[in-house]
């Protein structure tokens, strides 16, 4: 099962039951729920220390970018396992490191989203027909919205009504496969889920894992946000990832920049991989080889 999951795109199904083995295996891991989607699919979070004092992983934001959530599990599995032991990942003591810090995971953020990209319309139960229309309207779009059509990383009370502008003037104007930005901010059951978890921990860091293009997004607006720079330069240095800076249909209304703007602290996307959407599952392997370093830097820097 272990091997498996590892072989085969992640689903709702298949990571809640590799979640609840890991969990089983290794009593550093606690799992929870962060919330439910749209259609009342369980987003689960895993959690390691110090909750109070903790950097977040989020993944699979987006439908098609289901590859995120395979690196974040795989990579749970070995900080868990490293820390449990007493041993080292990536060169780094992880129980020395973690000393009164913590890191919390929430590798499957959509998993509607992340079901409809990989099985088609038939997946949204009762909202399939809605999702068969949407797909017919803008048909050379691969789904990376929620079942409702709402692109969740446009979806951030953080410029939210430039992007909306934006995206009506580049012709997303109706609920949809991609950048629809919802009838207004935090208007989804996921987006609400993961900012009542940001509310309770209060995270000191945020990374946001998406695909792809092997590029770091480490600004919002201009906000002055000390160590940030500094930060972002030693994930480029451990992953060879270019540093960006928001321009265009990705300059406002994604979760880096509603947390960077309500939290002032240091907040990254990560674009994993290069190619089309999605991603292979071929690509975990020499991907998360190529980001083990970085990721484990980033659970304590």
């Amino acid at each position: 099962m272990q091997q498996d999951f590892f072989r085969h795109p992640p689903d709702d199904a298949s990571v809640s039951r590799k979640l609840r083995e890991l969990a089983r295996e290794n009593s550093k891991l606690r799992l929870f729920r962060a919330g439910r989607s749209v259609l009342g699919r369980e987003i689960p979070a895993i959690g390691f220390g110090n909750l109070k004092n903790a950097v977040i992983f989020v993944g699979a934001t987006h439908g098609l970018e289901w590859l995120t959530c395979s690196l974040l599990i795989r990579f749970a599995e070995d900080f868990g396992a490293a820390w449990a032991s007493g041993g080292e990942l990536a060169e780094i003591s992880v129980s020395r490191a973690m000393a009164g810090r913590g890191l919390v995971i929430v590798p499957l953020l959509n998993p509607d989203g992340v079901n409809i990209a990989l099985y088609g319309p038939e997946s949204a139960g009762s909202l399939a027909r809605s999702v068969e229309r949407m797909q017919a309207e803008y048909p050379d779009k691969g789904w990376q919205a929620n079942a409702r059509g709402v692109d969740l990383n446009h979806n951030f009370d953080a410029g939210w009504q430039e992007i909306r502008a934006m995206e009506i003037e580049a012709g997303f104007v109706n609920p949809g496969p991609t950048r629809y930005g919802g009838p207004f901010p935090h208007s989804e059951p996921e987006t609400q889920a993961i900012l009542h978890m940001m509310a309770a921990f209060s995270p000191r860091r945020l990374y946001s894992f998406h695909s792809q293009g092997e590029e770091i997004f480490w600004e919002y607006g201009g906000i002055p946000v000390p160590g940030s720079e500094t930060i972002a330069q030693t994930l480029s240095a451990l992953s060879g990832y270019r540093l960006i800076e928001n321009s265009g249909l990705a300059s406002h209304a994604g979760l880096k920049d509603w947390y960077i703007k309500t939290f002032r602290r240091p907040g990254f996307t990560v674009e994993i991989g290069k190619g089309q959407n999605p991603l292979p599952i071929e690509d975990l392997a020499p991907i998360y080889a190529r980001l083990l370093p970085m990721m484990t830097a980033a659970a304590f820097l």
